[in-house]
């Protein structure tokens, strides 16, 4: 088993989002890999805008992509007492110090700084103060070098260095006592044993702060990767003005996760020109060395493009839980009408969505619907009368009900009516389906089963009569 180590750490903030299931599929391919851990970890510690209802949403989609995690989820709430005996370390190390400035003193210095030019970034005011005033509230702040550099090999963006003397004094511990971000994560990331972070290039700036904290406290510094960011089709960064950016909103859109994940790889990565990965095909090629550096731009359009491949290739036993769900928002249970994997057989083909092919359906559930108007006023005329009636005669006897049994009925009373599929195929279908656009006639036909497939003829045929 491999040493490799690595995680997905989502705020509870919100919904699992497009930008972080990728990175999630991305540190999950990495491990699954090389043989590693995936760790999932739950940065709770902004008490105000975390929530379970968050949680359970990152969970959800998690598991709906089919990432699943070896260790976790670990809760950063639970964990105060451990980020706490770090703190006190590193001050009585001298690694660390109270800084009593207020917001008011340290606003007045900011505008100072940006007024002379300078960069508005702690002026060290209390990095050597021997005095603690009593009483007066104090934040602790990480005591970071001020010469030198800080440098990191980016997997993704290359060699990446920073002078220490652009860094401030960072503060890890607040005034209440809770701990900061960029604290918390090395200390979880450094007790966790994790090895490689993979992570979202707008973590950047803070990476040359967490290694000094990595070093000060004794431990090794992980190698990181810092992925591009998803921008939408106007090359802004990607927000719900572009679109759904809710994972689990596309599950709901009826997209297959199998989709999601292909897509969502490909988003920066590339393996050739090949479009179209199994799980274990990512598995295999995945590499973070071929993730681009440049953004990726999220195209709906090749999305769909995906998923229409993975529902006509898919299988229909399990097409068809999927679709369940679907038909029941429509008010139809499946249980009462024909075979729903033999149902989703007709509509592979057509169905985009499984939106598309929960509409797609309705039909074969529903013998009361509605003849489109300009369809039955075209095809359900009176010539068609005496032809429907001959295919009843025709359906009613017979025994072989495969497509190919069908077929033979439907020539051999086209033969004796001396007539083309072409004059009586409409009408046919506006009758089984309520309009002419539908699968195959005769893929309907084994589908209804000829007693359903008889009635809606006659149904037609008397409705000829009526009009």
């Amino acid at each position: 088993m491999s040493d490799v180590r690595l995680r997905f750490a989502p705020s509870p903030t919100g919904y699992l989002h497009v930008g972080g299931a990728r990175t999630a599929l991305f540190n999950w391919l990495l491990a699954r890999k090389q043989g590693g851990k995936f760790i999932l970890r739950i940065e709770d510690t902004d008490v105000a805008r975390s929530t379970q209802e968050s949680v359970d949403a990152i969970l959800e989609g998690m598991t709906w992509l089919g990432l699943d995690w070896d260790e976790g989820p670990f809760f950063q709430s639970e964990r105060f007492p451990v980020y706490l005996e770090f703190v006190e370390k590193l001050v009585a190390e001298g690694k660390a110090y109270r800084c009593y400035c207020t917001t008011e003193e340290l606003e007045a210095k900011r505008e100072q700084a940006m007024k002379e030019g300078r960069k508005p970034k702690y002026d060290g005011t209390c990095r050597n103060r021997a005095e603690e005033p009593a009483g007066r509230p104090s934040v602790i702040r990480f005591r970071a070098p001020e010469t030198g550099v800080t440098a990191f090999d980016d997997l993704i963006k290359g060699r990446i260095a920073f002078a220490n003397e652009e860094l401030d004094d960072l503060i890890i511990q607040r005034t209440d006592g809770t701990p900061t971000y960029n604290f918390t994560v090395v200390i979880d990331d450094a007790t966790m044993g994790v090895t490689t972070v993979i992570r979202g290039d707008d973590h950047i700036n803070n990476t040359p702060r967490q290694i000094l904290m990595y070093e000060a406290l004794g431990y090794p510094v992980p190698i990181f990767a810092h992925v591009p960011m998803i921008l939408g089709s106007d090359k802004a960064r990607l927000s719900k003005r572009h679109g759904a950016t809710s994972v689990m909103a596309y599950r709901d859109m009826g997209y297959l996760p199998e989709a999601m994940v292909n897509y969502l790889v490909r988003l920066g990565w590339s393996f050739g020109d090949e479009e179209i990965f199994s799980r274990e095909e990512l598995i295999q090629k995945f590499s973070i060395e071929n993730v681009g550096r440049s953004a990726g731009v999220f195209n709906p359009d090749k999305l769909l493009w995906l998923n229409h491949h993975y529902i006509k290739s898919g299988d229909p036993e399990r097409l068809a839980e999927l679709l369940k769900p679907f038909l029941k928002e429509r008010g139809i249970d499946p249980a009462t009408g024909p075979s729903l994997p033999v149902v989703v057989k007709t509509l592979q083909e057509r169905s985009r969505t499984m939106l598309e092919m929960a509409d797609g359906a309705i039909f074969y559930y529903r013998d009361d619907f509605a003849y489109d108007e300009q369809a039955a006023a075209k095809h359900l005329v009176p010539a068609t009368a005496p032809l429907l009636a001959a295919l009843v005669t025709k359906l009613e006897s017979l025994v072989d009900v495969t497509q190919a049994g069908i077929e033979a009925a439907f020539k051999e009373s086209m033969a004796e009516q001396g007539i083309k599929l072409g004059q009586v195929g409409p009408a046919v279908r506006v009758a089984l389906c309520g309009g002419t656009a539908s699968p195959g006639i005769y893929e309907v036909i084994e589908a209804l089963g000829c007693e359903e497939t008889v009635a809606r003829l006659k149904r037609a045929v008397a409705f000829i009569g009526k009009a």
